[in-house]
């Protein structure tokens, strides 16, 4: 499904145009073919400059707030009385906006990246800020949790697994794909590719917004229904903050400097990582790491629930490859020829594996990343591999 914005159409009619005139030009004056280099020098200059340099692109934007004007495609509603109505709360109070967007530092350009995949409009990349502030971790108090807010129910539906050891609607990559993937389902299948009726069944439910289209009649798009209040204020909301970015001087809003590039990098595991363990190989604080990872619910990473692990961009290629170099043997492994993998079964405890296996629980521990004793059914242990096998025969 495709979504165009305006400001698209117009760039691109104006390349169009560009190009037909330059051409049209160059057929006038009897320019040669750029491609032809020994010919190419000669082209009669057009306004100064000859015919390839007038097509040269203008250097882009390197900010990330440049990057999502040029993405915006929804401002034509911004003097909806709705809509005045949020600018006006949230100018207000400009601190809030400066504070909600710097926590947006690491996650902003990234998700940009994912709505120009899915060619949907760049005011998406703002829910988070309606949502939650942009905190990865908020909670409300109905139970929904994570940048886009996701209920147990409906994040499980999504794919968005959880546990003890890993939330994945806390998980940023996940939570976003499952975000995206949501609103693009539900607008094709109830609303034509009406995005702003899938926003409102994002926010109260399609069933809400379904019963209030019935009830409508012919006047059934969203500023016609008549909503929950809170739904009714959601895409004011969204369109409000929207509009502040695309104009913070004229708000008094100071945003504050997001390069447009990743902030970080996603490198696979293939074994249970403490971040603690993670950080030191990454040269990097345990804390950065968390903050890019608050999916992981205790300290530690394990591939058998999410095998990906954010890292800084400019540490990702360091952790790399110090997880590719060999594991220290543990004293308690001398002769073992090594490890395998076990997968806990009913009954099982550290205690009786580690005597199974002929280690101790402390080697157990660190080799598989636990903080504490406990075990799931199913959860996957490295595990001394001669011993494995023994335990097999």
């Amino acid at each position: 499904m495709t979504y165009r914005t305006n400001r698209r159409l117009v760039f691109g009619l104006a390349a169009t145009l560009l190009c037909l005139s330059l051409a049209a030009a160059g057929a006038q004056t009897g320019a040669k073919r750029p491609l032809d280099t020994e010919q190419a020098s000669d082209a009669t200059p057009l306004d100064g400059r000859h015919f390839w340099d007038a097509l040269a692109l203008e250097p882009q934007p390197s900010d990330v707030w440049s990057r999502l004007r040029g993405q915006l495609a929804w401002q034509e509603h911004i003097d909806h009385p709705r809509v005045q109505e949020w600018i006006e709360h949230y100018s207000a109070s400009p601190h809030n906006i400066e504070e909600i967007t710097e926590r947006a530092r690491p996650w902003l350009s990234w998700i940009l990246d994912r709505l120009q995949d899915r060619d949907l409009p760049a005011e998406i990349a703002l829910i988070p800020f309606v949502e939650s502030s942009f905190d990865p971790s908020a909670r409300s108090h109905r139970g929904a949790r994570g940048l886009w807010q996701f209920m147990p129910r409906t994040g499980d539906s999504l794919g968005l697994h959880r546990n003890r050891h890993y939330d994945g609607r806390l998980d940023v990559v996940a939570s976003t794909r499952a975000a995206l993937d949501y609103i693009e389902q539900q607008a094709e299948q109830w609303y034509e590719g009406d995005l702003f009726l899938s926003l409102a069944a994002y926010n109260a439910g399609a069933g809400t917004v379904n019963r209030a289209r019935r009830g409508a009649g012919a006047g059934n798009d969203y500023w016609q229904l008549r909503l929950p209040s809170e739904t009714m204020n959601y895409v004011p909301k969204l369109l409000a903050i929207a509009a502040i970015i695309d104009d913070p001087e004229r708000y008094n809003v100071t945003l504050p400097d997001i390069d447009d590039a990743p902030a970080f990098a996603k490198v696979t595991v293939d074994r249970p990582l403490a971040l603690n363990e993670a950080a030191r190989l990454a040269g990097v604080s345990q804390e950065a790491l968390a903050t890019l990872n608050p999916g992981v619910l205790n300290g530690s990473l394990n591939p058998a629930y999410s095998p990906v692990l954010l890292v800084p961009s400019d540490n990702a290629e360091r952790l790399v490859a110090r997880l590719a170099r060999p594991a220290p043997s543990e004293p308690a492994l001398a002769g073992s020829g090594g490890w395998q993998q076990y997968v806990v079964r009913r009954g099982d405890n550290l205690s009786a594996i580690a005597t199974r296996f002929a280690t101790s629980v402390a080697a157990l521990r660190n080799r598989n990343g636990l903080n504490g004793d406990t075990l799931q059914i199913g959860q996957t242990l490295r595990v001394p591999a001669q011993q494995l096998a023994a335990n097999r025969s």
